[in-house]
């Protein structure tokens, strides 16, 4: 008589699996303030205002090469990390505002994923102008000619919606969830619908340290959380049967 592999395979011990949720937990917190942190940083350091012509920040980052390169180092986490942070706010404050989470995080995460592979900054061409020696009315003409692009200009508004109006949301929606300090959440609305309207590069630079500290309302309540809070704990196909 053939032995029963298969009742055998169903009822053998199976080795429980990895539970990861605090790894998830801990790395969105730590990465949820360090976007906004890096830009503010940045945008203190550079060597000219937004909205100075192409020629007149050329002009800055030759004077200033060294400065300007710094400031850019401090704007990858921005790049790279502003999606997990935007995440890890909706997921701390959805289940005490629901519906305002999910319209914040809807316009924030559209304007940063039309934005960040669209949009072609004019600085980071003028810091290649000075830095490679490229002609200065040759790229201006490129810089102009990417500024009236309608993808470009599509992709930048998009970018500012979800600055502007996806972080006053989402702000405000921890600020009503009660999951983090209320403070947090208020810096975070105020800090994202006034950045564009700041003068100057180092009040813009502030107000985005302002909104690292609204992100970092995030990162309390995520560290302070219990991972069966957190999420379901890890389940084999067995367990989901």
């Amino acid at each position: 008589m053939q032995p029963d592999t298969g009742a055998r395979a169903a009822t053998a011990p199976r080795t429980p699996l990895r539970d990861v949720r605090g790894f998830w937990r801990t790395l969105l917190a730590v990465v949820a303030p360090l976007p906004m942190l890096g830009m503010g940083v940045s945008y203190i350091l550079s060597p000219v205002d937004g909205g100075e012509s192409f020629e007149a920040t050329v002009a800055a980052y030759a004077a200033h090469e060294q400065l300007a390169g710094t400031a850019r180092w401090f704007a990858l986490p921005f790049l790279v990390g502003l999606i997990p942070a935007t995440l890890a706010v909706a997921w701390v404050a959805r289940r005490g505002a629901p519906l305002l989470t999910t319209a914040g995080a809807l316009l924030a995460l559209l304007g940063d994923l039309a934005g960040f592979p669209l949009i072609r900054g004019g600085d980071d061409l003028a810091y290649l102008t000075v830095t490679r020696g490229f002609d200065v009315a040759t790229t201006a003409e490129i810089q102009k000619a990417m500024e009236d692009d309608p993808v470009q200009l599509a992709a930048g508004l998009l970018f500012i919606l979800g600055i502007v109006a996806g972080l006053l949301l989402l702000g405000l929606a921890l600020w009503r969830s009660g999951a983090a300090p209320a403070w947090t959440g208020i810096l975070l609305a105020a800090g994202g619908f006034t950045h564009p309207f700041m003068p100057g590069h180092v009040a813009s630079g502030v107000g985005l340290l302002v909104t690292a500290v609204g992100f970092a309302g995030a990162s309390v309540a995520l560290l302070r959380m219990r991972d069966d809070e957190f999420d379901l704990p890890a389940a084999g196909p067995a367990a989901r049967a």
